[in-house]
Protein backbone atom coordinates (compact mmCIF):
# COMPACT_ATOMS: atom_id res chain seq x y z
CA UNK A 1 0.00 0.00 0.00
CA UNK A 2 1.39 3.35 -1.04
CA UNK A 3 1.13 6.42 1.22
CA UNK A 4 0.05 9.45 -0.69
CA UNK A 5 0.09 13.08 0.28
CA UNK A 6 -3.08 14.74 -0.86
CA UNK A 7 -4.07 18.40 -0.73
CA UNK A 8 -6.77 17.40 1.74
CA UNK A 9 -4.23 15.84 4.17
CA UNK A 10 -1.92 18.85 3.81
CA UNK A 11 -4.79 21.21 4.65
CA UNK A 12 -5.79 19.06 7.65
CA UNK A 13 -2.21 19.06 9.02
CA UNK A 14 -1.94 22.81 8.45
CA UNK A 15 -5.02 23.46 10.60
CA UNK A 16 -3.91 21.00 13.30
CA UNK A 17 -0.48 22.66 13.56
CA UNK A 18 -2.03 26.16 13.47
CA UNK A 19 -4.46 25.25 16.27
CA UNK A 20 -1.63 23.83 18.40
CA UNK A 21 0.53 26.90 17.77
CA UNK A 22 -2.28 29.29 18.75
CA UNK A 23 -3.13 27.23 21.84
CA UNK A 24 0.48 27.21 23.05
CA UNK A 25 1.09 30.88 22.19
CA UNK A 26 -2.00 32.21 23.99
CA UNK A 27 -1.44 29.87 26.96
CA UNK A 28 2.09 31.24 27.37
CA UNK A 29 0.85 34.84 27.04
CA UNK A 30 -1.82 34.21 29.67
CA UNK A 31 0.77 32.69 32.02
CA UNK A 32 3.16 35.60 31.40
CA UNK A 33 0.57 38.32 32.06
CA UNK A 34 -1.79 36.69 34.56
CA UNK A 35 -0.67 38.70 37.61
CA UNK A 36 -0.59 42.06 35.87
CA UNK A 37 1.99 44.85 35.98
CA UNK A 38 3.34 47.02 38.75
CA UNK A 39 1.40 50.27 39.04
CA UNK A 40 3.50 53.14 40.34
CA UNK A 41 2.11 56.60 41.05
CA UNK A 42 4.67 59.41 40.85
CA UNK A 43 3.40 62.33 42.93
CA UNK A 44 4.58 65.76 44.02
CA UNK A 45 2.80 68.12 46.37
CA UNK A 46 2.45 71.92 46.20
CA UNK A 47 6.03 72.43 47.38
CA UNK A 48 7.47 69.81 44.91
CA UNK A 49 8.12 67.17 47.59
CA UNK A 50 8.23 63.89 45.66
CA UNK A 51 6.80 60.49 46.56
CA UNK A 52 5.80 57.28 44.85
CA UNK A 53 2.92 54.94 45.60
CA UNK A 54 3.17 51.28 44.58
CA UNK A 55 0.24 48.98 43.75
CA UNK A 56 0.08 45.37 42.61
CA UNK A 57 -3.44 44.02 43.22
CA UNK A 58 -2.72 40.34 42.46
CA UNK A 59 0.07 40.28 45.05
CA UNK A 60 -2.10 42.16 47.59
CA UNK A 61 0.24 45.14 47.53
CA UNK A 62 -1.75 48.32 47.90
CA UNK A 63 -0.75 51.89 48.69
CA UNK A 64 2.87 51.36 49.69
CA UNK A 65 4.07 54.96 49.78
CA UNK A 66 7.71 55.99 49.63
CA UNK A 67 8.37 59.60 50.65
CA UNK A 68 11.55 61.53 49.89
CA UNK A 69 11.72 64.29 52.52
CA UNK A 70 14.46 66.79 51.87
CA UNK A 71 14.29 66.28 48.07
CA UNK A 72 12.62 68.45 45.46
CA UNK A 73 11.22 67.43 42.07
CA UNK A 74 11.19 69.63 38.97
CA UNK A 75 7.38 70.04 38.99
CA UNK A 76 4.92 70.71 41.79
CA UNK A 77 1.31 69.49 42.06
CA UNK A 78 2.04 66.58 39.76
CA UNK A 79 0.56 63.11 39.64
CA UNK A 80 1.14 60.39 37.06
CA UNK A 81 0.41 56.68 37.34
CA UNK A 82 2.54 54.36 35.20
CA UNK A 83 1.80 50.72 34.44
CA UNK A 84 5.01 48.76 33.96
CA UNK A 85 3.59 46.29 31.46
CA UNK A 86 6.20 46.89 28.76
CA UNK A 87 9.87 47.90 28.82
CA UNK A 88 11.38 51.37 28.57
CA UNK A 89 8.65 53.39 30.27
CA UNK A 90 9.67 56.98 30.97
CA UNK A 91 9.38 58.06 34.59
CA UNK A 92 8.70 61.69 35.64
CA UNK A 93 11.55 61.81 38.16
CA UNK A 94 14.47 59.52 38.82
CA UNK A 95 15.33 56.77 36.37
CA UNK A 96 14.80 53.09 35.75
CA UNK A 97 18.04 51.17 36.30
CA UNK A 98 16.77 47.70 35.43
CA UNK A 99 13.55 46.00 34.43
CA UNK A 100 12.68 42.39 33.74
CA UNK A 101 9.06 42.23 32.61
CA UNK A 102 9.20 38.79 31.00
CA UNK A 103 6.70 37.41 33.52
CA UNK A 104 4.59 40.16 35.09
CA UNK A 105 4.79 41.85 37.50
CA UNK A 106 8.50 41.27 37.06
CA UNK A 107 11.37 43.18 38.64
CA UNK A 108 11.95 46.93 38.37
CA UNK A 109 14.88 48.83 39.89
CA UNK A 110 14.71 52.61 40.24
CA UNK A 111 17.26 55.27 41.11
CA UNK A 112 15.14 57.90 42.85
CA UNK A 113 17.17 60.78 44.31
CA UNK A 114 20.14 58.49 44.97
CA UNK A 115 18.06 55.73 46.59
CA UNK A 116 17.98 52.31 44.93
CA UNK A 117 14.43 50.94 45.05
CA UNK A 118 13.69 47.48 43.66
CA UNK A 119 10.17 46.16 43.24
CA UNK A 120 10.05 42.36 43.26
CA UNK A 121 7.06 40.07 43.83
CA UNK A 122 8.76 38.49 46.85
CA UNK A 123 9.93 41.66 48.60
CA UNK A 124 10.71 45.35 48.32
CA UNK A 125 14.43 46.21 48.37
CA UNK A 126 15.43 49.72 49.45
CA UNK A 127 19.10 50.67 49.34
CA UNK A 128 20.16 46.98 49.26
CA UNK A 129 17.98 46.08 52.30
CA UNK A 130 14.89 43.88 52.05
CA UNK A 131 11.65 45.34 53.37
CA UNK A 132 8.61 43.04 53.47
CA UNK A 133 5.59 44.20 51.49
CA UNK A 134 3.01 45.71 53.83
CA UNK A 135 -0.02 47.40 52.29
CA UNK A 136 -1.03 50.87 53.43
CA UNK A 137 2.49 51.58 54.72
CA UNK A 138 4.57 54.74 54.47
CA UNK A 139 8.37 54.62 54.20
CA UNK A 140 10.50 57.76 54.47
CA UNK A 141 13.81 57.86 52.59
CA UNK A 142 15.94 60.70 53.93
CA UNK A 143 19.01 62.06 52.12
CA UNK A 144 21.15 60.62 54.94
CA UNK A 145 19.98 57.07 54.04
CA UNK A 146 21.40 57.11 50.51
CA UNK A 147 23.90 54.50 49.40
CA UNK A 148 27.52 55.63 49.94
CA UNK A 149 28.64 54.87 46.38
CA UNK A 150 26.94 56.31 43.29
CA UNK A 151 24.53 54.02 41.48
CA UNK A 152 25.48 52.38 38.20
CA UNK A 153 24.11 53.73 34.94
CA UNK A 154 20.87 52.22 33.68
CA UNK A 155 21.41 49.10 31.55
CA UNK A 156 19.96 50.82 28.48
CA UNK A 157 22.08 53.98 29.03
CA UNK A 158 25.43 52.18 28.80
CA UNK A 159 27.47 52.54 25.61
CA UNK A 160 27.65 49.42 23.46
Amino acid sequence: MKASITPKSIAAWFFVVLALYLLIFYSMEYWRQRKGPWEVGFITDATANPSIVVYQPRLNVSSVELLFPGEKAAKSNFSQRILFDRPLNKVPFGRVLYEDLTVLPGVITFDLFGHEIELMPRTLVINKKEVPWKSESVIELWPTNKLPQPLKPAYHDEPR
